[in-house]
Order: C-alpha cells, then sequence, then structure tokens
C-alpha cells in the first residue's frame, strides 16, 4: 500500500470536513444539546421525582372509603386530588392532568366488610388510568391495595360494622343445610372466636387500644430501596446513558454524509481522475473510511468529554474498555458510510433513506431511551444491532463500572460488523454513476 498517498487522502477529507464551520459546529454542538435534554428527562434522581397525580371520586362517602382517601393523600409518592364523581375523573384523566383515577362504589364500606367475611359480591373499585402511564398505574394499584387492606381488615375485626358481619355470617353458616357439620363446626368456632376478639377489643385498654390485631392487617415486611449502580453511595446519572445514545446517532449521522461525498465526488468526476493516478482503488477507499473512523473518534471524545466536563458523566468502569468501544464503533462508522456510497446510486436518494435507517437503528439500539423497556422479544431482537452493542457497553463502563471483560464483547461485535460493511462496500463499489 502507498503510505504516502493513503496519508494525503485522508488528510484532504480531514480538511475539507473542518473547513465548513457550520457542519463542524453541527456534528458537534448538535448531540451534545439533545443528549444533554435526555439526560434531564432521565436523570433518575429520586429528589426530583414528582409524586404520581391521583384522582379520587369517593361515590360511598362512607366512613371507610374516606379515611383510605385520607390515607392516599398522606402517601408520599402520591398527589392526590378529590373530584366529584366517575364522569369528572374520566374526564381529566382523559386530558392527561392526572395518571389516573380511583372510583369507590356506593355501598363501598358495607360490602367490602361482608366480602371480607363471606362469599358475598366484592365491591368493584375502579382505577381509571392513562394508557401511556401504565407503570405509574401499577404503583398506584399497589398503594391502594395496601391501604384497602388495611382499613378494611380493621373495621372486620374491631369496629361496629364488623361485628354485625361476623354475627350475620354465623348465623348464615348455622343455618345452611348444605354445609357439611364437620366444616360448620370449624366456621362457627372461628366466627365466634371473631366475634369474642371484637368484644375484647371495644373494651378499654383492649387489643385494639393498644395497636394489636385489631388495629388490622398490616404489610408484614418493610422494603428498603437501594438503586445498584457502579457502587454504593453512588447515584445513577442518567446523563451516561444519554450522551452515549446521542454519540451513537451523530457518529452515523456524520458517517452518512461521508458517504454522500463519496457519491457527489463520483458524480464530479474526481473518483475517475483518482482512479488514473498511481493508486490502487483500495487504497482510495480504505482512505474514505479511515478518514470517517477519525472524524467519527473526534465526535465521540467530543461528545462524551462535555458530557464528562459539565454533566457528571464518569467513567466508573474500565477506562481502556471505554477507548476501545469508541474506536471500534468509529471504526464500524467509517466503514459504514464507505458502504453506503457502495449501496447508494444517487446523492439525495443515498441521504434520505440513510436517515431513516440511522433512525430505525439509534432507536432500536436503546438510544433514545433505554432498551430495557422494551417488550422482551424486541430486547433480544435488537442484539442483532451494532448499535445495540455499542450502546450497552457504553453503559457498561460508564454508570454501572463494569470492567474490560464486559466491553470486549462489544467491541469485537463493532469490529466484526466494520469487517462485514468493509466487504459489501468492497464488493458493490461503482466507480461510475450507474
Amino acid at each position: 500500500m502507498n503510505a504516502r498517498a493513503f496519508s494525503a487522502l485522508v488528510r484532504k477529507d480531514l480538511a475539507l470536513f473542518f473547513s465548513d464551520r457550520r457542519a463542524v459546529l453541527l456534528s458537534l454542538a448538535a448531540p451534545i444539546a439533545i443528549a444533554a435534554f435526555f439526560g434531564f428527562l432521565f436523570s433518575g434522581s429520586s429528589s426530583e421525582s414528582a409524586p404520581i397525580a391521583l384522582l379520587v371520586a369517593d361515590e360511598d362517602g362512607g366512613p371507610l372509603s374516606r379515611e383510605i382517601a385520607a390515607r392516599l393523600s398522606a402517601d408520599a409518592a402520591l398527589s392526590v386530588r378529590a373530584v366529584s364523581g366517575a364522569s369528572e375523573a374520566r374526564e381529566e384523566v382523559r386530558k392527561g392532568k392526572a395518571a389516573a383515577a380511583v372510583v369507590f362504589p356506593k355501598d363501598f364500606s358495607g360490602g367490602a366488610v361482608k366480602a371480607f367475611f363471606g362469599r358475598e359480591a366484592r365491591p368493584e373499585l375502579r382505577l381509571l388510568h392513562d394508557p401511556t402511564r401504565g407503570a405509574e398505574a401499577a404503583m398506584v394499584r399497589g398503594i391502594l391495595t395496601q391501604h384497602v387492606m388495611e382499613v378494611v381488615s380493621r373495621e372486620a375485626f374491631s369496629g361496629p360494622q364488623g361485628r354485625i358481619v361476623a354475627e350475620e355470617s354465623l348465623s348464615r353458616v348455622q343455618s345452611d343445610p348444605n354445609l357439611p357439620e364437620r366444616d360448620r363446626k370449624v366456621l362457627s368456632d372461628l366466627l365466634r372466636s371473631v366475634i369474642s376478639w371484637q368484644d375484647r377489643a371495644a373494651q378499654p385498654g383492649g387489643e385494639g387500644a393498644s395497636g394489636g390485631p385489631a388495629g388490622g392487617l398490616r404489610v408484614p415486611f418493610t422494603t428498603t430501596l437501594e438503586p445498584v449502580t457502579s457502587r454504593k453511595g453512588v447515584s445513577y446519572n442518567g446523563y451516561a446513558h444519554s450522551f452515549a445514545g446521542m454519540a451513537v446517532q451523530f457518529i452515523l449521522m456524520a458517517a452518512i454524509e461521508f458517504g454522500v461525498g463519496i457519491l457527489v465526488e463520483r458524480r464530479s468526476g474526481i473518483w475517475r481522475r483518482l482512479r488514473a493516478a498511481p493508486v490502487r482503488p483500495g487504497v482510495l477507499l480504505l482512505s474514505r473510511g479511515a478518514s470517517g473512523a477519525l472524524l467519527s473518534l473526534l465526535i465521540f471524545l467530543v461528545c462524551m468529554g462535555f458530557g464528562m466536563a459539565v454533566f457528571g458523566v464518569r467513567i466508573r468502569g474500565s477506562a481502556a474498555g471505554f477507548l476501545a468501544l469508541g474506536a471500534a464503533y468509529s471504526v464500524m462508522a467509517g466503514a459504514f458510510g464507505v458502504m453506503l456510497a457502495a449501496l447508494g446510486r444517487t446523492p439525495e436518494a443515498t441521504r434520505g433513506l440513510a436517515i431513516f435507517a440511522v433512525l430505525l437503528l439509534v432507536m432500536l439500539g436503546g438510544g433514545w431511551v433505554p432498551a430495557i423497556l422494551f417488550p422482551a422479544w424486541l430486547n433480544r431482537a435488537t442484539l442483532a444491532l451494532p448499535t445495540r452493542w455499542a450502546v450497552d457497553g457504553l453503559d457498561a463502563v460508564t454508570w454501572r463500572g463494569l470492567g474490560l471483560g464486559s466491553a470486549l464483547p462489544a467491541a469485537g461485535v463493532l469490529l466484526a460488523f466494520a469487517l462485514l460493511f468493509s466487504l459489501v462496500a468492497a464488493w458493490r463499489f461503482r466507480w461510475e454513476e450507474a
């Protein structure tokens, strides 16, 4: 290979790129601006997380529904607002003013206690929710279940309504002709014990007053929320993922311009004249891939460096793995640009199709939002994309704090894609426009 000619061609490409200041600015500033926006949205800071907006429509108005609503209002994870009824709650959720709404039906207070002891129909709590906020609705459902069980069980074991329901249930058990005698005795003993407990709890100084079981069933555990990052005490930095994703995207956007530039030069006859020079065709293609890789690496270092300097992005894992991933992805991007030139017919058509393809690659690769949010089948399928390996690898060596062993497989896959793209480019490249 003619090293002097190769280096001259690479220097020519770099000089042309830096001569267009607007293109340089967009290539470097755009990923930084978009990454900062996505990082702010997905920062993961619990101190900045807003409580879930919840509406409560109490059509029952009973003591139990009022107490459950009060407990929901006191929950730090919720921001509760009362509305007049189900129709108003539905309209507010439809307009996107709340993530969810709880509707207590009429006679909820009485029906819930009866259903606690017997086989009566359970009152139906309606949880209206915004379909785009399913995760928040699931969280509301869990919180609601906890408060309903605590309030209803307390009423069943120590409240006046619980006493009435227990006596009615005992009367039905004793008069049910279809109930086997053995079961009748067991259930009767159980209900008499409940009534006896209710009598004791109602007395001054009883178990209900001292906070015993008559105070209602409680969740039998406490939960400690501990985010698992590179090391204990280091919080998750959402900017690390967003800067990785935007670096991945805009490196490919720059690769599109590299490839389209080749097509423009071919149309203008520059490649025909270069082909007549004493330089092998492979050197010409390799020089474009090398210059594209160098410019891609520059974009990567500037974008990630800005995230480190301004937004606290840190390499918590292997620095060598971080550099290996950046270099491997840059080589892949350079080969991708040459492949676009080999497969494309005209600059105009190639640019449009390539932009669409790159957006799909980045979106499905987890560059916009983490791939863990995808459905399980899509999460597995996207492992066939180079962008997925690049984003996951950069996540591993930044906020996850993993070592070189987690970066090398991803870097190897990226280099394999670079080889594949290079082979396709060498196979399909045309020196003349069709």
